[in-house]
């Protein structure tokens, strides 16, 4: 799901400050706790590198990471257990003059699960992890087939994530023990077709109650993928789904990765559609109800002073404090926002009529 707008805005306000911080020497620490881990096996292996750290040759930068590495330690000594979400720790002297001491000590919990265990001591924070999170989680589902294997997975963001992977047991072309020809052909298909089943069974429980799903890209060699579509009983909700079949050389965790790599024009006209939409309703309205609609940025401040904005509309070439300023008070009243490009032709007359637009809950 995608995470809140008032988690989102936290988020970025915390990343904003801590690019900032950029030590002399190697003495920024970075620790990343994924959900579900022992919190208690991180402070034993902060002590362990609190050890190790006697052999840095300079006294300075050694102080600075044992003290680091202090803090943390009380910090995850006095955690109960790791947060729901996680937890990324930061610590470390982050003053801008030499020889002055200006420690900081951070446990920031993110809005949704982290995934990745991390230490590592450097002269900036590592916060890519983090970043990562403020990506669109647009979710396509994934598959790649042919009669004799398949993959099936999701695209979330940019990372794609194996879900199952299995063979069907088909035999191969040539036979033993004096079956005729036809008879072995025949229990191949039959064997095929139990596949396919199998294939639309599984894409069925993996994708069939997923909320956010935006499609899905089916490929793999050969004609297997349309002869799955054929005879796979892929129920009509998912068989509506899919945006693209895309001819790619391999149907497993490698053909998932070619199948994105593929589909780049169909992903890319997805975002382009999914901003057409919304334009669409607000020009409409504008039209139409006109009463119901805001634009230009003093209006659009009037509406959401009145808690009256139902939808944001932001272009991306709106300077990045404005959007953030905007960002912020629509995060107080539950506002959806919408970022829009100036890559179409719809994208480009909104930013025309002032860049700030508001569909409303109700005139003001």
């Amino acid at each position: 799901m995608p995470i809140e707008q008032a988690d989102k805005l936290r988020l970025e306000e915390f990343l904003e400050e801590m690019r900032e911080y950029k030590a002399r020497h190697t003495e920024l620490i970075t620790v990343y706790v994924p959900a579900g881990f022992d919190i208690n096996l991180i402070t034993k292996q902060l002590e362990s590198e609190k050890s190790t750290c006697t052999n840095i040759k300079s006294t300075t930068t050694r102080k600075n990471v044992q003290d680091a590495l202090e803090s943390l330690i009380r910090l995850t000594k006095g955690m109960k257990k790791t947060p729901k979400n996680g937890v990324a720790l930061f610590a470390g002297n982050v003053s801008k003059t030499e020889g002055q001491d200006d420690f900081i000590t951070e446990a920031f919990e993110p809005p949704e699960g982290l995934n990745v265990r991390l230490y590592r001591c450097d002269q900036t924070f590592v916060l890519e992890p983090l970043e990562e999170m403020l990506e669109v989680k647009e979710v396509y589902g994934l598959v790649a087939l042919d009669r004799k294997e398949a993959a099936i997975g999701l695209l979330v963001g940019k990372k794609i994530k194996v879900l199952q992977k299995f063979d069907s047991g088909v035999p191969g072309k040539t036979h033993k023990g004096g079956q005729s020809a036809q008879r072995f052909v025949r229990i191949r298909e039959e064997i095929a077709k139990k596949f396919f089943k199998k294939i639309a069974d599984v894409m069925k429980r993996e994708f069939f109650d997923l909320e956010n799903l935006k499609g899905i890209l089916l490929g793999g060699p050969g004609p297997a993928k349309e002869d799955f579509l054929k005879e796979g009983d892929l129920v009509t909700a998912l068989q509506d789904k899919i945006l693209a079949v895309k001819d790619i050389g391999y149907a497993d965790e490698h053909g998932l990765e070619l199948l994105v790599e593929g589909s780049g024009d169909i992903l890319a006209e997805q975002e382009i559609i999914h901003e057409k939409k919304i334009l669409e309703k607000f020009f409409d309205m504008l039209g139409k109800q006109k009463d119901k609609t805001a634009y230009k940025q003093k209006a659009v401040e009037k509406a959401l002073n009145y808690g009256a904005v139902d939808t944001l509309l932001l272009s991306k070439k709106l300077k990045k404090a404005d959007i953030k300023k905007f960002e912020k008070k629509a995060s107080e009243t539950d506002v959806k926002v919408e970022l829009i490009s100036v890559d179409t032709e719809e994208g480009q007359q909104f930013w025309n009529l002032g860049g700030v637009g508001g569909i409303l809950r109700f005139s003001v």
